[in-house]
């Protein structure tokens, strides 16, 4: 695990306190009055637009920083890019452990420190067209949580089950979204 001082870069003189429950269902409650009230407010296109760099890469706009994606080592990229395929793992895992973290302060669960790790098995055998008999893209993902907590087991249980229903992410890579055509 990361220590905390590594990635805390507020200003000196500012504490981070952590949110209960009350004050974060008072934070949701007026966008989900609005949602019900206004169900078509909730309907949001998120973008994402790169443009092709040198070689063979893709500079994409993440909306926090300037991300050049290039091709795997194992595809013949030089190591020094983003590999896209990490970039899904890495939105997988922050989506899930936000949406970890959403749910377990809606639940009142104090967790104390936790990691997610997102793991994928891939085969490039097809994407380098050497092979037909092995698909292209990942064959497993993995999703795991380390959560330091005085919850219960069945809240715990419960906390992954409704994080895995919540988190867009996972749901997006377990049920296809349709193709819009042009």
């Amino acid at each position: 695990m990361v220590p905390v001082s590594n990635l805390d870069r507020r200003p000196r003189g500012i504490t981070f306190q952590p949110m209960d429950s009350d004050t974060f269902r008072a934070i949701q409650a007026p966008i989900k009055d609005r949602y019900h009230s206004t169900p078509e407010a909730a309907q949001i296109t998120l973008k994402a637009e790169g443009r092709l760099g040198e070689g063979v890469t893709c500079k994409v706009q993440t909306g926090k920083a300037l991300v050049e994606a290039g091709l795997h080592l194992a595809t013949g990229g030089s190591g020094l890019h983003a590999c896209s395929g990490d970039m899904l793992l890495a939105a997988l895992a922050a989506c899930s452990g936000v949406t970890l973290s959403a749910v377990a302060t809606a639940m009142g669960i104090q967790i104390r420190s936790g990691n997610v790790r997102a793991e994928g098995d891939l085969d490039f055998r097809r994407t380098l067209g050497v092979s037909k008999e092995v698909p292209v893209g990942f064959q497993k993902i993995r999703l795991t949580f380390e959560l330091d907590s005085n919850a219960s087991q069945e809240e715990i249980e419960k906390l992954l089950q409704l994080t895995e229903r919540y988190c867009v992410v996972y749901q997006t890579l377990s049920h296809r979204p349709e193709e819009a055509r042009p």
